[in-house]
């Protein structure tokens, strides 16, 4: 019975942490559990130091917990961990692609240019430092010679910092000059100014989401799919991290209920076994897959 108990509270945190907003009802069906029981999971993960966001009828669990970032610095590398991986690496046979696939992925967590010159890891602890005390006081800053490689330039930055990401090699800011939301690495800053000022365009932050077809952006778009047996196995063989948002059907198939980031990359998932799936929404989805399907007919003088 215990293990049960603790197998849903498995599930409810993997749920709670998805780029999906559940409702209680909607959580309850997934769990097969009662409301009472499920504010009760949610009272036992605020007891236990969870950060439980509630936004509307919507459940959410902060991935800056305390319980996440303890979990990530446990299983993560320490910064001579990765400098020593990559060194071995750098000295394995050429053109392996083992060899290519782990450099890149140690390349998405840690800024090697850093990692090995004592003075540039020092600056980048200091900016670090000053960056994560802005974001907890909500103050103002100027990334101080800020190297773009865009625009190839090197000047100063005035923004509002509110997010660190990527194991602390990147900050997401809002900068007033432009009206945007960008993400700036640590690496390509001199110096981080924290100012007297604090936030002012709080409501103009953005977060920068990934979906599990690796697309990135702002903004998450429903889409709700009828999987056939095919469809389905594929989806979970070339996506893995997709079969969380997958309730199987009993024949092999299943529904598909998930948000993405672009309609390109679960569209051509779509495109490609059409005649397995039926697209049950959303209505955005749709009209991107018509707008492709037209443009592809004319393609073929249709």
């Amino acid at each position: 019975m215990r293990h049960d108990k603790l197998e849903r509270e498995l599930q409810l945190m993997l749920l709670l942490t998805e780029n999906h907003n559940y409702t209680v009802g909607e959580l309850c069906d997934r769990l097969g559990i009662s409301r009472r029981n499920l504010y009760y999971y949610l009272e036992f993960f605020r007891d236990c130091g969870f950060n439980v966001v509630k936004s509307g009828s919507f459940y959410k669990l902060d991935r800056n917990s305390p319980f996440f970032n303890h979990l990530f610095n446990r299983i993560s590398f320490t910064e001579e961990e990765a400098v020593l991986v990559r060194r071995a690496l750098d000295k394995a046979e050429r053109g392996n692609p083992l060899t290519v696939s782990i450099k890149s992925k140690l390349a998405r967590f840690y800024d090697f240019d850093i990692l090995v010159d004592e003075g540039l890891r020092e600056q980048a602890v200091q900016n670090l430092r000053a960056l994560y005390d802005a974001i907890k006081m909500k103050r103002q800053v100027v990334l101080v010679g800020y190297a773009s490689p865009h625009s190839q330039t090197t000047r100063d930055r005035f923004v509002e910092p509110f997010l660190l990401m990527n194991n602390n090699n990147e900050v997401r800011c809002y900068e007033p000059a432009s009206g945007m939301n960008k993400t700036f690495k640590l690496s390509r800053m001199q110096d981080v100014r924290v100012l007297d000022s604090g936030w002012a365009y709080e409501d103009m932050h953005r977060r920068m989401f990934t979906d599990v077809f690796m697309f990135s952006g702002e903004e998450l778009l429903p889409v709700e799919l009828r999987l056939g047996a095919l469809a389905c196995n594929v989806l979970k063989e070339e996506y893995p991290h997709a079969s969380v948002f997958v309730a199987d059907d009993g024949r092999g198939g299943g529904l598909l209920r998930m948000e993405v980031c672009s309609y390109a990359g679960i569209g051509r998932f779509v495109l490609g076994l059409f005649d397995d799936i039926e697209v049950l929404g959303g209505d955005g989805f749709k009209d991107y897959l018509r707008s492709k399907i037209r443009g592809m007919a004319g393609r073929c003088g249709g």
